[in-house]
């Protein structure tokens, strides 16, 4: 069973969104998730900079016909993170009371 625990570094939501994604696959490539995104390089470089130094992604650089790609996965610790903190958004949501029905006029 997953424990619930919320994740500042998760949580900000461009890094959230491309811990979604990796939690979808097994590895993704850089250019798929920049443009799924729409994001710069140099911004996806830095959110998978920080994602990766917290132990949660790992990176794979490979040179193919003189061309260079980037892909990324999750790790072990990225997943159990990612599950944590999913769980700990739906606890906050179960906790939160329903809206209160509106009246038409």
């Amino acid at each position: 069973m997953t424990t619930a625990r919320f994740d500042e570094t998760i949580h900000p939501s461009t890094r959230l969104a491309i811990v979604s994604l990796l939690a979808a696959s097994d590895w993704i490539e850089f250019g798929f998730i920049r443009d799924e995104l729409q994001m710069s390089d140099s911004a996806l470089s830095k959110q998978l900079g920080t994602l990766e130094e917290a132990g949660y992604l790992a990176l794979e650089r490979v040179t193919h016909q003189r061309r260079r790609r980037v892909r990324a996965r999750l790790t072990r610790d990225g997943r159990a993170a990612f599950d944590g903190h999913v769980a700990a958004l739906r606890e906050m949501l179960d906790l939160a009371p329903a809206p209160a029905p509106t009246t038409r006029r």
